[in-house]
């Protein structure tokens, strides 16, 4: 029997947050959509997620106002997605996760590291930047190569991101 994607009878603000972002793959699909994937094709060559599953975390979170999809002209027009405000909120609790991970899940070390493209320094969990004070919002991001980043992948995204770029900045 499948588990329901409810929680019905919590009374909690964050189980209804994870009625929005608690399915498999959801977060990494918004981690995607902050580093600047856009088109369902680039989500899909990088998670290696099933047709079905991406198109249906995709509506789920457009339907939740997590992302927005608007068209972009291609032959033929397609979709693109795009983080909103209410989206791009999830910055801080997914970049404490992600070191959460680094330092008690092991590996080689981080794979991505996130820096105030202003001053350099390196983020703090909270996205504080430890040089100047700031707290550091996403335009104002760099994502670079950390040393637990293997270079075995060739999808369009991986390649992008095997190199410094600005956080939001689409992937094309």
């Amino acid at each position: 029997m499948a588990l329901g994607k409810n929680y019905e009878g919590q009374d909690c603000s964050l189980a209804k947050a994870l009625e929005v972002i608690g399915e498999r793959w959801t977060l990494l699909v918004v981690r995607d959509a902050m580093y600047g994937v856009r088109r369902f094709g680039d989500f899909l060559a990088h998670l290696d997620i099933p047709r079905a599953v991406l198109s249906q975390r995709l509506g789920a979170l457009v339907e939740a106002g997590v992302l927005v999809r608007s068209r972009y002209q291609d032959n033929p027009p397609r979709d693109e997605y795009v983080l909103t405000p209410m989206g791009r909120e999830l910055w801080v609790p997914l970049l404490a996760m992600s070191q959460w991970g680094e330092r008690n899940l092991g590996g080689a070390g981080p794979r991505r590291l996130f820096h105030h493209a202003t001053c350099g320094a390196r983020l703090d969990p909270v996205s504080r930047c430890p040089s100047c004070g700031a707290y550091v919002g996403l335009e104002e991001i760099e994502v670079r190569p950390g040393p637990g980043l293997e270079g075995n992948r060739d999808d369009p995204v991986s390649v992008v991101l095997r190199g410094p770029r600005r956080m939001l900045t689409p992937i094309t």
